[in-house]
């Protein structure tokens, strides 16, 4: 299955892998945030641990480089989204932790609306049951309508699950109204 019932470990492997990233990056100015799905308590999701190092105008995404390449990723660009570098591993290390624990890593300014929105998303099911189900239902027809195929998924949810997200994003900013345009 590509969509997963809830699973009480991930918010214990987001905390393992933010550990690793904390020694990492010791000394800089950061925040690590657990994002998306798994972040959201009895959310189905695909079992991928979302994460955003976010870091303030002290810090240089350079510096950040750096160091995770000393513990094994490597940059992959911004895949389209302005100010939100992505960060895949090398699969080279065998790392206990880093390499077991599935995970996305994005690496954002802390001024990064990606980033925003992220927080805004995840905070708003946090604390709205219903639009969290509403969103698990979603996810699950996508997934179906998918045949659990990751990049179908992909594709599809970018279309399907648009609509749904900004407007979340909209109520969680406090607007009744939204715009798709935003993210154009």
């Amino acid at each position: 299955m590509l969509i997963v019932a809830y699973r009480k470990s991930w918010p214990l492997d987001f905390s393992k892998i933010e550990n690793e990233l904390l020694q990492a990056l010791s000394g800089l100015e950061i925040t690590i945030e657990h994002i998306g799905s798994t972040a959201v308590p009895n959310l189905a999701a695909k079992p991928i641990i979302d994460i955003d190092i976010v870091f303030n105008k002290t810090v240089k995404l350079e510096q950040i480089k750096g160091r995770l390449e000393k513990i094994g990723y490597y940059h992959n660009g911004n895949q389209g989204i302005i100010n939100r570098e992505v960060f895949k591993r090398t699969n080279t290390l065998n790392h206990e932790v880093l390499d077991v624990i599935a995970h996305h890593l994005y690496i954002c300014p802390q001024d990064s609306d990606e980033s925003k929105k992220h927080l805004l998303f995840r905070d708003y099911l946090r604390n709205n049951k219903f639009e969290s189900l509403e969103y698990q239902q979603l996810k699950y027809i996508i997934a179906d309508e998918a045949k659990n195929d990751r990049k179908k998924y992909a594709a599809l949810k970018e279309v399907k699950a648009k609509i749904f997200i900004e407007r979340i994003i909209a109520l969680a900013n406090g607007s009744k109204e939204f715009s798709l345009s935003d993210n154009l």
